[in-house]
């Protein structure tokens, strides 16, 4: 039998397959695994510190509208009726209520498909419920004192009708401790069983003060209300009142 080619016979020689062992497989895999473990809870903070941040963004930005849309109506708060809508029921207070006043110094066409900055990035339940609005505002800008000092419960943020009474920004005692608006879910950290947004001593919200600074409250840190709750809808004496002691 004829001898393979000299050529041959040295590819076959040189040649040598190399290949990982199964052990060093599953090695492999574990060290991978173990790097994801470390690394996607920082990723998953650092998302969540990144949408609070946007949150905060986004409360400065509204603050800014409130603030041209008050030297535009001779520095008083925006006010109507409630409730200012019957089809779908809601009141001032609310965002899909408010939001109209600040459009124009905001975007045009503020709604549930474009809510521009009213929306916080990290709100993932109220797309429809809320008409994608993160914010509330507070009542006591556009009742006085002595009305919010009439109300001592819950469903007194429900009054139908009540007469509404604008207000002056020259008449909020202290600026820094007065809350304007403010995210009504505690959107950054989760709360066991439903939230019950600014009724209840849950959860961490975002809430931007009539001086314009943001703040990043536990809702335990907010001074009791009217209704017993850290509600900036019924702060004890309105505007002149506070609901937080910087």
């Amino acid at each position: 039998m004829a001898d393979k080619p000299p050529n041959a016979r040295k590819s076959l020689a040189g040649s040598s397959v190399t290949a990982f062992s199964l052990m060093e497989l599953l090695v492999v895999i574990s060290i991978i695994a173990l790097l994801l473990s470390i690394l996607l809870p920082s990723l998953s903070k650092i998302r969540s510190m990144a949408e609070c941040l946007k949150c905060k963004s986004n409360l400065r930005q509204t603050a800014m509208a409130m603030d041209f849309y008050l030297k535009a109506n001779n520095n008083t708060f925006p006010c109507a009726q409630d409730p200012v809508s019957a089809s779908p029921y809601y009141w001032l207070w609310m965002g899909r209520g408010w939001r109209d006043f600040v459009e124009p110094y905001l975007v045009t066409g503020i709604d549930a498909n474009n809510p521009s900055v009213l929306v916080c990035p990290a709100d993932k339940t109220r797309a429809q419920e809320y008409e994608r609005t993160s914010y509330a505002y507070s009542m006591t800008f556009y009742h006085s004192p002595q009305q919010i000092n009439d109300m001592n419960s819950v469903t007194d943020n429900y009054l139908d009708p009540v007469t509404s009474i604008p207000q002056k920004s020259c008449r909020v005692s202290r600026p820094c401790a007065k809350i304007l608006i403010g995210e009504w879910d505690s959107n950054h950290s989760a709360v066991k069983g439903e939230d019950p947004g600014w009724w209840g001593w849950k959860g961490t919200r975002n809430f931007i003060f009539v001086d314009s600074h943001v703040q990043f409250l536990d809702s335990e840190e907010i001074s009791a209300a009217r209704d017993g709750w850290p509600n900036p809808n019924l702060t004890v004496d309105g505007i002149k009142g506070m609901d937080y002691m910087p």
